[in-house]
C-alpha cells in the first residue's frame, strides 16, 4: 500500500504516541486514569512481583540452578558462672555454592545491639512516668557494656585475618576470594561475650537468678545469639547484612554443628542436637530413664524433682564439657543450669517415610515452674509436632525441646525457650496458676516449637518479612490450639479479633519491612494468622489450601524462599488466582466492611394485562392517601361540577381494554415455546445490593432467612466486585417468600461492622418487564422482499413497482 508523507509522518506520530503511553502505563501501571474505576483484581505478576529466575522460577519453586550457601561450625565454649560470661573458640568451614567469587564474609554480631548501637541510641520513650526496672536497665548500662569482644580473627593456617566490626556485623577480609560454585575457605574466631540479665536488659538471651526470699541463689542461663554467625548471601538480595535493630529477627544459612559446652559439673545442659557424650555427663539411673521415656506412654522424669533440688544445695567446683552434634540446623541454641528438672517422651511419627521415626520431646524447668511444666510442656510439644506435621511435612529432626527461664518465649532449632509459671503468694506461699498461665504455657509452647517449621526449615528472611515466620506460625498455632481444646481461648487467628487492628490508624501493609512494622504484634503475627485462616476456610477450602500449603512448605524445606515463592505456590497449586487476595490483605491496609444496602424482590411480568392490572392495582391500594388531599374539607371541582368530568373520570386507570389483550395475544404467540416458558416463570427474583465500605473486596456470604422457616446461605465468589469494587447488585432466584437477610452470618471475614450486616429494611417489590433485544435492521424486510430458492432475494408478485425487482 502507497502512503503520501503526511499519511506517513502522521502513522509514525502515531507509533511514537502509542509506544510513549505503553511506556508510561508500564512504569506505573497502578494508577487509573480515566473515571473512578479500581481494578481490585489487577494482577501482582510482572508489575509487583520479581521476574522468576532460573534460581526462582514462576510456579513458586526453586528454580533447576537454585543454590545457596553451607556453612559449618565447630564450637567450643565455657559458661564462667561467677562472671557469667562465655569464652569460645569457633572454626567456620564456609562452602560458596553462588555463582559469584566473595572476597569478604560477613557475620552476625546481634548481642551488640546492648551497646552503642543503631538499636540502643535511637530508642525513644513516652508519656511523662518512667518504671523503676527502666532505671535499674539505666542503671545496669552504666556500669555493663555487654556485647561481644572479639579476641581475634585467623584462617585455617593461624595468619591473622583483617575485620572490622559494623554496628551489630563483622566483616571478614579475605586474603583470596572464596571461588564461586563450590569454593571453601575456613575460619577461626575467639571470643568472650557477657551474659545480660534477662529481667533486667531484656532481648531473646540471658540469666535469670533466684534470689529472693526463701529462694536458693541458683541461676537458668539461655544461650543465644551467642557466637558470631554468618549472614545469608542469597540470589535474590546478596549479603543480607542489615543492621540488628531489635524486630527483625535471625536469618542463617543451613550447616552442621558439632559443640562442646563446657559448664559447672552440678548444671544439666539442653541443646540444639542430639547428645553426643550421655555416659561423661548422665548418671546410669538417668540414662536409664532416658531410654525408657522413647517408647513410654507418658513423660518420664531424665532428672528428677529430688534430683533437682538436691543440686540446688551446693555449687560445684569442678567442670563437664557437654557434646552436641546437630545436622543441617541453621543455629543453635542452649540452656545450662543445676535447677533443671528434665522429662521426655518418645513422640512416634505417622509418616513412614521420616527420617526419625520418633522425637524426644523434651522440658527443662526449675522446681518454681512446677507443676504447670510437669502437666503440659512435653506434651504440648508432642501434639505440636503432629499438628504442624500433618499440615507440611514429618519432623527431621531427633529431638524438640522446652526450656523455662527468663525468656518468655523464643525459638531456636530442637529448643525453644518459655516462660509461663505458678504464682506463689507471698504470704501464705499457696503455689496457684491462672488460666491465662496454663493457656499461655501449652501456647507458647505451640508457638516456640513450632518455629522450628516456620522458619528454622522452612527458611524466610525474618528481618525482611515478618509475617513469613511469625505469621505462618501463628496459623499453626492457632490451628493446633483448636485441635488442642475447641475452647482454647486462642490470642490470634479468629477473624473477629483482627477487626479492631484492621480498622486502626497506626498500621502498615503486611509486605513491610519489620523494623518499620507498627504494632507488630497485630501485624506481624495476628493479621496474616487470620488472613490464612480467612484464605483456608472462606476463600479457598480446606482441601485446596492444604494440599497447596503443603506443596509450599515441601517446596523450601532447607531452603530461603521469598513471599512471591509462597504466592506463587499458593495460586499455582490449588488453580485459584488469589492476587486480589494477596494484594488486600498483605499490600494494603484497607479492611473488610460489606454492607447490605437493599434489597429489591423482582417478579416478572406475565405479559397478561388483565393480570398485571391486578398487580398494579393492589400495589396501589397499599399506598396511603395523599395527606393533603385528605385533610380538606371542601368538595373538589370535579365533585361540584359534573361538566368537568370525562372518559378518564368514569373510566379505572387499571381498566384493560381488548387492544392491549389482542397486543398482548399477538406478542405471545411471536414468543418460541421456549420464550413462553420463560415468561411463565413464577419464582421471585431477588435483587440484593451490596456495598464495600471497608476496601478489601471478600467473598460475600449471604445468609437468608424465609417466611416459612428455612435458611439459605449463598457464598458468592470475591469476584463479584471484579467489574466494581464499590457497589454491586447480585440476583437470586426463589419460590419462597424472603423475611430477612445477614452477610457473613458466621463471622468468618473480619468484617468490620456488623451493623450494617442483617437487612432490616422493607423488601422492595417490583415487576420485572421482560427486555428483548432490539431487531436489528433488515432492509431486505423492509423492502418487502423474499429469500427464494434460485435466487438470493425475489420480489413477490404484483408488490414491485415497474423497473425495481431484482436485476
Amino acid at each position: 500500500m502507497s502512503l503520501s508523507k503526511g499519511s506517513i509522518r502522521y502513522a509514525v506520530a502515531g507509533v511514537i504516541a502509542a509506544a510513549l503511553s505503553a511506556s508510561v502505563a508500564h512504569a506505573d501501571a497502578i494508577k487509573q486514569t480515566k473515571a473512578p474505576f479500581e481494578d481490585k483484581f489487577r494482577q501482582l505478576e510482572g508489575e509487583d512481583w520479581p521476574t522468576p529466575t532460573d534460581y526462582r522460577n514462576a510456579s513458586g519453586a526453586p528454580g533447576y540452578r537454585y543454590w545457596q550457601q553451607k556453612v559449618d561450625y565447630d564450637v567450643a565454649v565455657r559458661l564462667n558462672e561467677d562472671t557469667k560470661t562465655l569464652t569460645g573458640r569457633e572454626t567456620i568451614n564456609y562452602r560458596n555454592n553462588s555463582p559469584d567469587s566473595l572476597p569478604y564474609l560477613w557475620l552476625l554480631l546481634e548481642q551488640d545491639a546492648k551497646r552503642n548501637s543503631i538499636a540502643e541510641m535511637t530508642d525513644t520513650v513516652s508519656g511523662d512516668s518512667v518504671s523503676l526496672n527502666e532505671i535499674r536497665r539505666i542503671q545496669r548500662f552504666k556500669e555493663w557494656e555487654g556485647g561481644f569482644t572479639i579476641k581475634s580473627v585467623k584462617d585455617a593456617s593461624g595468619r591473622p585475618l583483617k575485620f572490622t566490626v559494623v554496628d551489630t556485623l563483622l566483616r571478614v577480609d579475605l586474603p583470596q576470594s572464596v571461588k564461586a560454585n563450590g569454593g571453601e575457605t575456613k575460619i577461626v574466631i575467639e571470643w568472650t561475650l557477657p551474659l545480660i540479665e534477662n529481667k533486667i536488659v531484656g532481648g531473646r538471651s540471658g540469666y535469670e537468678c533466684f534470689t529472693g526470699k526463701d529462694e536458693d541463689g541458683n541461676c537458668i542461663y539461655e544461650a543465644a545469639q551467642w557466637f558470631p554467625r554468618l549472614a545469608v548471601y542469597s540470589d535474590y538480595e546478596g549479603w543480607h547484612n542489615k543492621a540488628f535493630l531489635g524486630s527483625g529477627e535471625f536469618t542463617l544459612e543451613f550447616g552442621d554443628y558439632r559443640v562442646a559446652l563446657t559448664v559447672p559439673s552440678d548444671h544439666v545442659v539442653s541443646a540444639t542436637g542430639v547428645l553426643q557424650n550421655p555416659a561423661a555427663v548422665l548418671s546410669p539411673a538417668q540414662r536409664d530413664r532416658l531410654a525408657k521415656a522413647r517408647t513410654a506412654s507418658e513423660p518420664v522424669y531424665v532428672v528428677t524433682p529430688e534430683e533437682a533440688v538436691a543440686a540446688e544445695k551446693g555449687k560445684a567446683t569442678t567442670e563437664k564439657t557437654w557434646v552436641f552434634q546437630a545436622s543441617n540446623v541453621r543455629d543453635f541454641g542452649w540452656a545450662s543450669s543445676r535447677k533443671f528438672v528434665w522429662d521426655a517422651l518418645g513422640v512416634k511419627q505417622e509418616d513412614p517415610k521420616a527420617e526419625h521415626p520418633v522425637v524426644m520431646a523434651m522440658s527443662f524447668f526449675p522446681k518454681e515452674a512446677r507443676p504447670l511444666w510437669d502437666a503440659y510442656s512435653t506434651k504440648s510439644i508432642a501434639h505440636t509436632l503432629k499438628v504442624y506435621s500433618d499440615f507440611t511435612f514429618a519432623y527431621p529432626y531427633p529431638v524438640a525441646q522446652s526450656v523455662n527461664g527468663p525468656v518468655g518465649g523464643m525459638e531456636y532449632p530442637m529448643i525453644s525457650f518459655n516462660g509461663p509459671r505458678p504464682v506463689k503468694d507471698k504470704k501464705t506461699g499457696k503455689l496457684t496458676y491462672t488460666d491465662r498461665a496454663k493457656y499461655g504455657l501449652i501456647g507458647v509452647v505451640i508457638h516456640e516449637v513450632g518455629h522450628n517449621y516456620f522458619p528454622m526449615i522452612v527458611n524466610s528472611d525474618e528481618r525482611q518479612w515478618t509475617w513469613m515466620d511469625e505469621g505462618l506460625n501463628s496459623f499453626l498455632q492457632f490451628q493446633a490450639e483448636k485441635q488442642w481444646d475447641k475452647k482454647f481461648p486462642s490470642r490470634r487467628g479468629e477473624p473477629k479479633n483482627i477487626v479492631e487492628y484492621m480498622v486502626s490508624q497506626d498500621q502498615v501493609p503486611l509486605m513491610t519491612q519489620s523494623d518499620s512494622v507498627i504494632q507488630f504484634g497485630p501485624n506481624g503475627y495476628g493479621k496474616p494468622a487470620t488472613a490464612l485462616v480467612v484464605l483456608r476456610e472462606t476463600v479457598m477450602g480446606r482441601e485446596l489450601f492444604d494440599r497447596a500449603f503443603k506443596e509450599y512448605s515441601n517446596r523450601w524445606r532447607f531452603k530461603h524462599p521469598t513471599p512471591y515463592d509462597f504466592f506463587r505456590t499458593m495460586e499455582e497449586s490449588s488453580g485459584v488466582d488469589l492476587d486480589w487476595f494477596w494484594r488486600g490483605w498483605f499490600y494494603s491496609t484497607d479492611h473488610v466492611d460489606i454492607a447490605l444496602d437493599k434489597i429489591v424482590q423482582g417478579r416478572v411480568d406475565s405479559g397478561d394485562p388483565d393480570a398485571e392490572a391486578a398487580v398494579r392495582k393492589a400495589e396501589r391500594a397499599k399506598e396511603p392517601e395523599s395527606l393533603t388531599a385528605s385533610r380538606n374539607t371542601g368538595k373538589t371541582v370535579v365533585e361540584l361540577d359534573p361538566k368537568t368530568r370525562d372518559f378518564y373520570d368514569q373510566t379505572d386507570e387499571f381498566t384493560v381494554f381488548d387492544s392491549a389483550r389482542k397486543k398482548a395475544k399477538s406478542s405471545r404467540e411471536d414468543l418460541t415455546p421456549e420464550e413462553q416458558a420463560a415468561q411463565n416463570f413464577k419464582d421471585n427474583l431477588y435483587r440484593f445490593t451490596f456495598r464495600n465500605v471497608g476496601g478489601l473486596v471478600m467473598p460475600v456470604i449471604l445468609k437468608m432467612d424465609f417466611a416459612d422457616g428455612t435458611s439459605e446461605t449463598v457464598r458468592i465468589p470475591a469476584e463479584i466486585w471484579r467489574r466494581n469494587s464499590k457497589q454491586v447488585t447480585w440476583q437470586y432466584a426463589s419460590a419462597k417468600q424472603l423475611k430477612g437477610a445477614e452477610l457473613d452470618p458466621l463471622w468468618e471475614t473480619a468484617d468490620a461492622d456488623r451493623g450494617n450486616n442483617v437487612y432490616e429494611g422493607a423488601i422492595v417489590p417490583t415487576t420485572l418487564k421482560i427486555s428483548k433485544p432490539p431487531e436489528a435492521g433488515n432492509r431486505m424486510k423492509d423492502a418487502d422482499l423474499e429469500v427464494g430458492r434460485d435466487s438470493l432475494a425475489t420480489r413477490p408478485s404484483g408488490d414491485a413497482k415497474k423497473g425495481e425487482g431484482a436485476k
